[in-house]
């Protein structure tokens, strides 16, 4: 008796769940006829899948980033201090989609840019849309009018914080407009989220520093236009800019740039926190030769031997120095350095797995580890990496 009323149990379940899924499979095609294909679907549908990524135009950066760059169809914020470099890394990201063939606008809200600077980040200024709105609305609405077209794969927005509405520029100094930019940009992330993934442009924001009054723990540092662009970014990326570069021989007096830390304190597509180090020169922006000198070293594709660098058992350099511009006059080299510490990192396809990808920065973070142990003899401290954030107590 039992078993016959499991068996008319299991009976029932099993038709039940039949007319479940038949209603829920109906249910999929009128969603798929009346909003098209892919506007619903199960996770395990596809057996892999990728999220697109454009590169950063900075190899540190493109790594600490996982998925190897900028995400399309995403919200990436860029902030910082002042003259950190904020807008020297979102230029190289124009550079970058150019190079891809693809088109960039720049919502110069700021009104601050400098074309001359901007070439010699390889921007090509005569190809590069170029916007300096009147207000904060009107900048905003350029750019969705842009994505929305579908032919932009790139839009930068300069800065956030320059994003006046138009009531406050009508009113007149000192009148109180409390939380109207954060409306504005809770209103602009809603209208634009959608259609910034649907056509898979890449949307950056720079953002700039505010301190919040009466903070008695934790940093007091916060950004302007209130919480939305934090939900809706991501990705966002902390730049600051630490030790200046000094030159060499005569110029040794003189700063030639800074040594930048871009730390990836959000990230959806791939674990958070990493950070990249690399030095961004004046008038030339990030040092591809330079970081790719240091992380090549670290993976001993180039090897070092005293004070000589060498590729292939052929010497390219005395010296650090020696050596970039050794990759600099020698892209072809240059070009094969750079794709050999991608496959090593797994950004690009090539026979690396995952559990090489690991090896490679357990590597890495030894080698980075053993350099700076005489460092840490004094007093135990945080060793922080170039290429990942890792802490370490002795």
């Amino acid at each position: 008796m039992a078993k016959k009323a499991k068996k008319n149990l299991d009976d029932i379940t099993k038709k039940f769940g039949e007319e479940r899924e038949k209603a829920l499979n109906d249910a999929l095609k009128v969603i798929e006829k009346d909003f098209g294909k892919g506007a619903l679907m199960r996770l395990g549908d596809k057996a892999e899948q990728k999220v697109q990524v454009m590169s950063s135009g900075s190899l540190a950066l493109d790594i600490a980033l996982g998925a190897g760059g900028y995400p399309k169809g995403r919200i990436i914020e860029i902030y910082g201090p002042e003259s950190s470099g904020k807008t020297t890394v979102a230029l190289h990201a124009v550079a970058q989609a150019q190079k891809e063939g693809g088109i960039a606008a720049f919502i110069d809200a700021e009104h601050a840019l400098d074309p001359a600077y901007a070439a010699a980040l390889g921007v090509n200024i005569d190809e590069l849309l170029l916007s300096q709105p009147d207000s904060g609305e009107q900048g905003l609405e350029i750019a969705g009018k842009l994505i929305d077209s579908g032919a932009i794969d790139l839009v930068v927005i300069d800065s956030v914080a320059a994003l006046v509405p138009r009531a406050e520029i009508d009113g007149e100094i000192g009148d109180s407009h409390v939380g109207l930019q954060a409306r504005m940009m809770s209103q602009a992330m809603r209208k634009l989220s959608a259609s910034i993934n649907k056509t898979k442009t890449i949307a950056i924001f720079i953002n700039q520093l505010r301190e919040k009054v009466g903070v008695m723990f934790g940093s007091p540092e916060t950004t302007p236009g209130g919480r939305a662009l934090k939900f809706y970014a991501s990705v966002r990326l902390d730049v600051r800019g630490n030790t200046q570069i000094k030159g060499t021989g005569d110029d040794k007096d003189t700063a030639m740039g800074k040594e930048t830390k871009i730390k990836v304190v959000k990230n959806k597509v791939a674990p958070p926190f990493k950070v990249a180090e690399v030095e961004i020169m004046f008038g030339e922006g990030i040092s591809r030769t330079g970081e790719l000198v240091k992380i090549a070293t670290d993976l001993e594709i180039i090897k070092k031997s005293g004070a000589w660098f060498s590729y292939n058992d052929e010497k390219i350099g005395q010296g650090s120095e020696k050596a970039k511009l050794y990759l600099k006059e020698h892209p072809e080299v240059f070009d094969e350095i750079d794709r050999k510490v991608r496959e090593k990192f797994g950004l690009i396809e090539g026979e690396t797995t995952a559990e090489q990808t690991d090896q490679t920065e357990e590597k890495v973070t030894k080698k980075a580890t053993k350099a700076k142990k005489g460092k840490q003899e004094a007093e135990p401290e945080l060793v922080s990496l170039d290429l990942d954030t890792i802490e370490i107590e002795e």
